[in-house]
């Protein structure tokens, strides 16, 4: 078969090599999955834990907290956690990713005890600070992991296990916060720890940190045991080796975090985080109840948790079984639309109830639909899908950096809208804060359709070459191909 191309031919191929193993759901990558998710569990119960427990904590005879008191109990932890992305950056990169997850184990514990057994809410601060600092840490490593770890083509799938198993942490959280108080439900956190503790043991390191460490033989050993036994991976192995090498090669400083180069993914990355956190998110997980208070809802609040919960749960599934199928942007465009339209009905229903002063009884299921649909909204895509990406579009050379920044700028925000939001009640009412977190759900649309790369089924250097121009070695290699002078006729 004769072959003939231009020398000044270049390609990009876009599909696997023929020498990769078909991808599939191996034991292990589900097991490294779920391992990793154990900690998002935590996460996802350290958000809810103020919603049930704060309501108890304030009748509670054993300890005494003021109204600013109980606003830090639920802004510290974000507060800490952005102090967490900040530490967690350089750690992945000094320590690895799978230590960093495991190092997180011991102090969510201990966070928990010292706030299940305080008299004082000074130790219920410290407790949520050590908490948050382990979330701030979890969630960058999580997504850093697994990108690292999962095959391109279930990279979506399984990439989403952190927010769906942190969605479980939610619904536990509030499943118990109707039957248990503050202090129990602090042990119950507690317990959480253990099982995460043991399944991080069970799984390996990436073998893009081994290779980066100069560890070819452990990474090999990790790669096998992620793809399987019997798998194939002297390709995989080659091409994660010389995509290792081309950064080695290229010293890395500061300033490269600031290149242009660089700029374009650590602003996408910075733009879904802001749009996932100012669409209002924790401030209706942290005060689910306080918002069922004020809307005089007929459903008994604690239940409407509960049922808040489950939707949040079930909606990450439905996002799971999609990513892969839909792709990325079309379910962040879903999320836009559906977020956007059931925030401006939770304020259109505050404004005819408070501003109007209508008898708004018989719509006394509005705000439990709307709250459903809002959370269904966003887990389908703004919920997992920005910390997906992050550990997608962020480059090899400055991931750990990028990937810090990028954690600590969200619960940045995560601190902003959780501490300001009763304030922001009190300044512009229930309506307008809603309206307001509507608007801005409505220009992350926008956000999405202009900036927000598709990256389905592509391999992290496919990702990396479209958004800086670095050719991967696939490409690099089929570019010299290209170049060979055409065969002579005979031949």
């Amino acid at each position: 078969m004769k072959i003939l191309m231009r020398a000044d031919t270049h390609y990009s191929i876009g599909v696997r090599s023929s020498e990769y193993e078909k991808p599939n759901y191996t034991f292990s990558q589900v097991l490294a999955a779920v391992a990793v998710s154990m900690g998002s569990m935590i996460i996802g119960f350290s958000s809810a834990y103020t919603s049930p427990a704060l309501v108890t904590m304030e009748n509670s005879t054993t300890i005494s907290i003021s109204k600013e008191e109980a606003s830090w109990v639920g802004s510290l932890m974000p507060l800490a956690a952005l102090l967490g992305g900040i530490i967690g950056g350089p750690l992945v990169d000094y320590i690895g990713r799978r230590k960093t997850i495991l190092c997180t184990a011991l102090p969510f514990f201990i966070g928990w005890i010292l706030i299940a057994t305080a008299k004082i809410v000074h130790l219920v601060l410290t407790g949520r600070v050590i908490c948050g600092l382990c979330v701030g840490i979890g969630s960058l490593a999580f997504p850093v992991y697994l990108g690292e770890t999962i095959q391109p083509e279930v990279r979506g799938t399984l990439g989403l296990f952190p927010t769906a198993i942190g969605n479980i942490g939610i619904l536990i959280c509030y499943l118990a916060g109707k039957y248990l108080d503050w202090s129990q439900l602090a042990y119950l956190g507690a317990s959480l720890s253990i099982p995460f503790f043991i399944l991080m043991f069970m799984i390996p390191e990436t073998p893009q940190w081994y290779l980066s460490n100069g560890r070819t033989e452990e990474a090999r050993k990790s790669l096998q045991w992620l793809r399987g036994k019997k798998a194939k991976i002297d390709s995989e192995m080659r091409d994660i080796a010389l995509t290792d090498a081309e950064v080695e090669n290229d010293d890395s400083s500061i300033k490269d975090l600031f290149s242009r180069k660089y700029m374009k993914s650590i602003l996408i990355s910075l733009g879904l985080m802001t749009f996932q956190q100012l669409s209002g998110i924790n401030a209706v997980i942290f005060y689910t109840v306080s918002i069922f208070k004020m809307s005089g809802s007929a459903v008994d609040e604690n239940l409407s948790t509960i049922i808040v919960g489950i939707v949040n749960f079930v909606s990450t599934f439905i996002a799971t079984a999609l990513i892969d199928r839909a792709g990325r942007k079309v379910l962040l465009y879903i999320s836009s639309v559906t977020m956007t339209i059931t925030l401006v009905v939770m304020g259109t229903f505050f404004y005819v109830q408070n501003d109007l002063n209508m008898d708004v009884k018989s719509l006394g299921w509005l705000p439990l639909t709307s709250v459903m649909v809002y959370l269904l909204g966003f887990s389908l895509a703004f919920g997992p899908i920005p910390w997906l990406m992050m550990g997608e579009i962020l480059p090899a050379k400055i991931r750990g950096a990028a990937a810090s920044i990028c954690t600590a700028f969200n619960w940045l925000c995560t601190f902003t809208v959780t501490k300001t939001f009763l304030n922001i009640i009190d300044g512009i009412g229930p309506a307008g804060t809603f309206w307001l977190f509507g608007c801005i759900c409505f220009a992350g649309l926008f956000f999405v359709i202009i900036c927000v790369p598709e990256t389905r089924g592509k391999s992290l250097e496919q990702i990396e070459t479209k958004l800086t121009g670095r050719e991967t070695p696939k490409t690099r290699r089929m570019s010299s191909i290209a170049n060979i002078k055409p065969l002579p006729n005979g031949c």
